[in-house]
Order: structure tokens, then sequence, then C-alpha cells
């Protein structure tokens, strides 16, 4: 064994992974509401997905949410270049390939990761919705990660939105012919947790509505948090009009990230 080659070892992996997460979860957790965008890192600017995904994040971060790419080229430069452009947090997080990925230059909050599973960790933990444009396998994976970390109920249910509904309608009635009538792989209610749509005032409002519901049931669970719960699941000592005006102040004092740049972090 060479003096350098343990750190290609398992028990090294080990120290390089934490790293990851560790400097993901300081950095993720300063971040507002967000939203994760996915797609086609082989679109180019005068496509109009590009257009589009440059557009829809330009509303997203007027409406006080941040924007998560994997921070490539394509359809994550697009996203990033609109929540830039509104002066909003645009945050890319890149990751090392064989083939070399280059950072977009519009991320003002940027990560970089060797491995895609702690890469995944930050899009889910710190998105309250996904959207997904047309993509290849990539965008598959996180789609699909995303309706079976929901179907399973591993995480708390968010939107998830796909744009396009030339491209994503046949995916969807092959989901519905093989996985729900013909093999009764997939229950029929699992095809209503995501949303197929062209129309990008659709889209935001799907997430606003989405993180009004997030934020209502998180200020009912900080309510309960503070007092005794009855075997009832009543709220001890805390009038039912008393617990509702304490659940809509939690509500109303929810953080929304604002359009504030903050330090880029490389």
């Amino acid at each position: 064994m060479t003096d350098d080659s343990f750190v290609r070892e398992d028990p090294w992996r080990i120290f390089r992974i934490m790293a990851e997460f560790v400097e993901g979860f300081e950095v993720m957790s300063q971040v507002g509401p967000a939203v994760s965008v996915f797609g086609s890192s082989r679109v180019t600017a005068s496509d109009p997905m590009y257009k589009q995904a440059r557009k829809l994040a330009m509303m997203l971060v007027r409406e006080g949410f941040a924007i998560i790419t994997g921070g490539g080229p394509g359809i994550m430069e697009a996203a990033n270049r609109g929540a830039s452009d509104a002066d909003g947090q645009s945050i890319g997080l890149n990751i090392s390939l064989p083939f070399e990925q280059v950072s977009n230059p519009y991320a003002n909050i940027r990560l970089n990761f060797h491995y895609f599973f702690a890469r995944k960790v930050m899009f889910l933990k710190y998105a309250c919705g996904f959207v997904c444009f047309p993509g290849g396998f990539g965008t598959m994976d996180e789609f699909f990660e995303a309706m079976t970390l929901i179907q399973t109920a591993k995480v708390e249910q968010f939107p998830v939105v796909l744009i396009g509904r030339g491209y994503w309608r046949e995916l969807l009635k092959w989901i519905r012919k093989f996985m729900l009538t013909g093999n009764d792989f997939v229950k029929a209610e699992d095809l209503d947790l995501c949303n197929v749509t062209d129309d990008l005032d659709e889209a935001v409002g799907i997430l606003k509505e989405a993180l009004t519901s997030q934020q209502h049931r998180a200020a009912i669970r900080a309510v309960r948090n503070t007092h005794r719960t009855t075997a009832e699941g009543t709220v001890m000592g805390v009038l039912p009009t008393q617990f509702e005006e304490k659940v809509r102040r939690k509500t109303k004092t929810a953080p929304r990230r604002t359009s504030k740049r903050k330090p880029e972090k490389s």
C-alpha cells in the first residue's frame, strides 16, 4: 500500500461523505422556502424550454422562493439565471462527473458534490416543491425518486409539477396502462401525486398553495409541541379558538426568504 492509497479505501470515503453532508446542511439550512428545478442539461439558450425555465424561476423568486438546481447547463442554467435576474437566491448543487460538468455562472450559492446521494438529500430536504422540465435519465431519476418518497410517506407530501404536457403525456399513459391497469403495481391515487401543465402561472399557483399548507401544518406542530396533548388529541389548557389564533400567528411568522443575495459559497 502506497502512502496515499488510504484515501481510496472505504473508511476514508466515510469522512468525505460526512464532509459533503455537513457543508450541505450548513449552507442549505440558511435557505428559505425553495423549489428544486430539473431538466435537460442539453437545452440551449435559444430553446423555448430554456426561456420557460428562466421565466418560471423569476416568477417564483418574486413570490418569495429560492431556486435550487443541479448547477449545470441547460434547464439548470436557465433556472439559475432567472433567479439571478430577479435578484433571488440561485443555488447550484454541482456534481463531479467523469465528463466534466461545468458550473453555470448564474448560481450565487454553489456547492460541489462527489456523491449523487448526498446531493439528492439537499434537493429533497430543502425544497418545498419540485419542477421537472423535459429531460433525460437524470431528470427521470429525480422525478421517480420524489414520487417514491411521497408515495411511501418518507417525506411530507409536496408538489411535483411537470412542465410540458406533450413531453410527459406518454410516460404517464404508460404508467397508467402498465403499472396501474395492467398490473396493479400502483394505486390510482398515486397518479395524483404529480401535476402536469404548460401554464407557468398555474405552476406558480400550485407551489404557492402547497407552501401555505406546509406552513400551516408546521405551525400546528409547533403549537402542539409547546403544550401537552390530551388523549383526544386536543391541546391541554388551550381553548380551540386560542389554538387557532396561535396557529395563525405561527403561520404568519413562518420564514419567507427575501430576494436579497447571499454570499456565494463555492
